[in-house]
């Protein structure tokens, strides 16, 4: 089951997404101490009731029927009726079985409702799987980024609504 999440879910959100995120940073070699603004270590309950609150983001999570939040995902409204894909994440334990095409999907079709025209998202540019799995979405790569204070290339790409 999707659902919009509440404040009372912001925990086994933040749970969710620092237990998805960390296999990227595992597999890439990222840690606390080189790259602290990664999400999977940046993550917190403050950060995510800043974003529900202030942001008014939309924050959705993917629900066993037992109410186990396995996915998540959120949408910041951008001007120019774009929008912003945050934090699509599924447990490794329950990926590669179509949860994560289903958030994606039910982001798709909450932007359109809101009138949204573009969708876009960064990425771990080295994760070449992960882009390829947004480009069969029919994502397209629009650049990349390189900070100081991230030890890889922020990749962006956009979709057409």
């Amino acid at each position: 089951m999707i659902k919009e999440i509440e404040k009372k879910d912001i925990p086994e959100c933040v749970r969710v997404i620092r237990n998805s995120f960390i296999t990227v940073a595992d597999e890439f070699g990222f840690s606390a101490d080189n790259a602290p603004r990664f999400t999977a270590f940046a993550i917190s309950a403050d950060r995510l009731n800043y974003q529900l609150e202030n942001e008014r983001r939309l924050m959705i999570a993917y629900c066993l029927d037992s109410g186990k939040i396995i996915g998540y995902y959120s949408l910041l409204w951008q001007d120019n009726h774009q929008c912003e894909l945050n934090n699509l994440c599924v447990l490794p334990e329950y990926r590669h079985e179509g949860i994560g095409a289903a958030l994606l999907h039910d982001a798709f079709d909450r932007a359109k409702k809101e009138r949204c025209k573009k969708i876009n998202i960064g990425i771990v540019e080295e994760n070449q799987v992960l882009r390829k799995w947004y480009e069969n979405q029919d994502f397209i790569h629009i650049g990349t980024k390189k900070f100081d204070f991230f030890p890889f290339t922020c990749g962006y790409m956009e979709k057409d609504l």
